[in-house]
């Protein structure tokens, strides 16, 4: 079973460093205890994303509910022969998951399956459930059982998982209307979307950076620098689509380039090192 069960994790090693680089740069940097209870994390929302993203061609709402049944099965049986979810359902134990997290996650990923117009209430709902939550399963793995630490962050890393959706929600604006027909921003019409309500977007994702810093810096040291790695990432990110009309943002995807996110990680290691972050 151990052999099974290191295979399946490299196998959610794999679907990470083929769909993103950044990821996998963080979690490089991250103390190596905590490289495959992260993989297991990632490769379990990335193949649930797929499912509702680019699975146009098949009967996407069986392929999930499908998913969402075998998911539950792998963590009360303790076994999967799908390699992803064996390796899901044994970070779910190892560090006790809480399922309320599992469950708001593939709630907002039955989400993605509807045309919904987003209201605040709805909008903070699927945030939730894509990303503040997904914040607090790796929280629970750095946390590697501390309750209080626990507590203590759990705000703070909700603040950065939303920071992170919300600049994808921007960065994806374009693809996610024309493919996928939805604009996830309350009261924000893509065809009237101008630099006014993009700057009151940007307003709202830098509260939650700032909200987030903090929480960062009080992580454990063998997590800190993977997370700041993934925050100075997503900052560069975000800078780079507010120095950009909205225009811009509905006719093209804003990326940082493979050698810029290099030059990311040498200098916040060397931040990190000389212990200036």
């Amino acid at each position: 079973m151990e052999l099974f069960k290191e295979t399946c994790l490299k196998c959610s090693k794999l679907i990470t460093e083929a769909y993103s680089t950044s990821f996998t740069l963080g979690i490089k940097t991250l103390d190596k205890k905590f490289h495959m209870p992260i993989y297991g994390i990632y490769g379990f929302v990335r193949l649930a994303d797929e499912i509702v993203d680019t699975f146009h061609a098949y009967e996407k709402r069986r392929l999930l509910a499908d998913f969402k049944k075998q998911t539950y099965e792998a963590i009360d049986s303790g076994i999967s022969l799908n390699p992803v979810l064996h390796a899901f359902q044994w970070v779910v134990k190892q560090y006790s998951i809480d399922r309320e997290y599992i469950e708001a996650f593939l709630k907002s990923m039955e989400m993605d399956l509807e045309d919904h117009v987003y209201d605040s209430a709805l909008y903070k709902d699927y945030i939730y459930g894509s990303a503040e939550v997904v914040g607090l399963m790796c929280l629970k793995v750095f946390c590697e059982g501390d309750a209080e630490m626990f507590a203590r962050l759990k705000k703070p890393a909700c603040s950065l998982g939303a920071a992170f959706q919300k600049v994808n929600f921007l960065r994806d604006m374009q693809s996610d209307y024309k493919d996928r027909g939805r604009v996830y921003f309350p009261k924000v019409d893509y065809k009237s979307f101008n630099n006014s309500s993009k700057a009151e977007i940007e307003a709202d994702i830098l509260q939650d950076f700032e909200a987030a810093y903090a929480g960062i810096m009080a992580l454990p040291g063998a997590a800190r620098m993977g997370v700041y790695l993934a925050y100075v990432y997503y900052r560069q990110l975000f800078r780079k689509i507010q120095n950009l009309p909205a225009t811009h943002i509905l006719r093209e995807r804003v990326r940082v380039p493979d050698n810029r996110k290099l030059a990311l990680l040498l200098g916040s290691y060397l931040k990190y090192r000389f212990n200036v972050i």
